[in-house]
């Protein structure tokens, strides 16, 4: 079997981070439109959607995994899907110190992974800390989108963000059973609903 050649595709499509230097957004996308943040991509269902329904937006994806990252390659076309970038970053208080201060408008977390065990809580993404980053990342009036199919986890997540006064929630109770008009169902959301279990979606605005 031929070996599998990626390498033209991650040269054009990675993003490699420098500690010493931070991300220059127009210089990597060449033009100066909003930038719009996924934290772990998967398969990339949602991520090349989101690209190919907004060209005017541009998509910075973060993923860590070599085999989730190939698979996004494969989906990935130089003409078609110019505005997405992917990059391996590890997000924590150092992220701040990669990429720029209130440089993005939207980030995306789907389906992060509940961590369903109360030993395990400790591992779940969605810490205040995580949040001070996001916070920071975030642009005047940028949004992050949530979503997640554990009820735990959403209303951990509720608690977190009610916690604080620097994030506005879109909806009133902290969370909604309903998709946003243009959301995408990936294959996982979808299974999921199959077993008896519909996602509730979470969104909330920067507080400046």
């Amino acid at each position: 079997m031929k070996k599998e050649d990626l390498s033209n595709k991650f040269e054009l499509f990675e993003v490699k981070p420098n500690p010493e230097q931070k991300l220059d957004f127009v210089k990597i996308f060449g033009n100066n439109n909003p930038v719009h943040l996924e934290i772990g991509s998967g398969r990339g269902e949602f991520l090349i959607s989101k690209a190919m329904q907004n060209p005017d937006i541009n998509y910075l994806a973060i993923e860590l995994k070599e085999k989730r990252i190939k698979t996004i390659l494969r989906q990935l076309d130089e003409e078609i899907h110019k505005n997405v970038k992917l990059i391996r970053l590890f997000v924590d208080e150092a992220v701040i110190g990669i990429i720029p201060q209130a440089s993005l408008s939207m980030i995306y977390i789907i389906h992060p992974d509940p961590w369903p065990k109360k030993k395990h809580n400790r591992r779940r993404l969605i810490q205040q800390r995580f949040i001070d980053v996001l916070w920071q990342l975030l642009a005047s009036n940028g949004k992050v989108f949530l979503s997640t199919d554990h009820s735990d986890y959403a209303a951990w997540i509720v608690d977190h963000f009610n916690r604080r006064n620097d994030f506005i929630s879109i909806h009133e109770k902290g969370f909604s059973r309903t998709a946003p008009e243009d959301h995408i169902e990936t294959h996982f959301e979808k299974m999921k609903k199959e077993e008896g279990f519909p996602p509730y979606f979470m969104a909330y605005r920067k507080k400046n």
